[in-house]
């Protein structure tokens, strides 16, 4: 019996890597689906960074050619004053409608149904914390012209303050009883509500912000 043996050279022409058990269909497609290399070392960040922003300008030789690139990067005087002009319409119409009551443009402490109502309650009292800091300078003054009074300005600012924490407990509690009879459903309610109103009634009528819509005495 004749027994066919494989040599060494014979035995070292089989591919490897072919698996017998895969037809050779898909070892045709995966073989052609293999993405090939780039063919090139992939760029540095720095590199590409420099291509995208383009050449960079040489450095200035002379002050003059400093002072030149200076201007055309900010442009002509006229251009510069357009812009500033521009800016200070914008700001200036900016603070106009925030004075109006535009809730677009009010703080965020301002915004909102709830805290214009409580302004317009407060700006149709004639609230006596609101006389606080006009009789305050004026007692202050005094101290200076006489020195003697010293005694009496202190305690009349006592009792003037006594008399603001007073009205200011009971402007609190008008404030949220109204709120939530116009707002049964807000939560902006309590302590915030009512310091908001008191700093609100402390302050001159015509420095306040935003401007009061209704007058003293108004129905709110």
């Amino acid at each position: 019996m004749n027994v066919k043996l494989f040599r060494r050279d014979e035995s070292s022409t089989i591919d490897e890597s072919v698996d017998p058990s895969v037809p050779e269909s898909e070892q045709a497609a995966a073989t052609t689906s293999t993405t090939p290399g780039k063919g090139r070392p992939t760029p540095k960040r720095r590199e590409a960074e420099g291509k995208r922003r383009g050449p960079i300008a040489p450095a200035p030789l002379t002050a003059k050619e400093a002072r030149a690139r200076r201007k055309a990067v900010k442009g002509t005087k006229e251009d510069r004053k357009s812009a500033a002009a521009d800016r200070r319409a914008a700001v200036q119409d900016r603070r106009a409608r925030m004075l109006a009551g535009e809730d677009k443009y009010l703080l965020p402490r301002d915004q909102g149904p709830v805290r214009a109502y409580v302004r317009d309650l407060v700006d149709a009292r004639r609230n006596l914390v609101g006389l606080f800091m006009p009789m305050a300078l004026v007692l202050i003054l005094s101290m200076f012209v006489a020195p003697g009074l010293q005694t009496i300005v202190t305690l009349a600012m006592l009792v003037m303050m006594f008399f603001m924490i007073i009205e200011g407990f009971v402007l609190g509690r008008i404030v949220n009883n109204r709120v939530l009879e116009r707002f049964p459903d807000t939560t902006d309610t309590g302590f915030k509500l009512s310091w908001y109103a008191f700093v609100r009634a402390s302050q001159i009528r015509k420095m306040r912000a935003p401007k009061p819509r209704v007058g003293p005495g108004a129905a709110v």
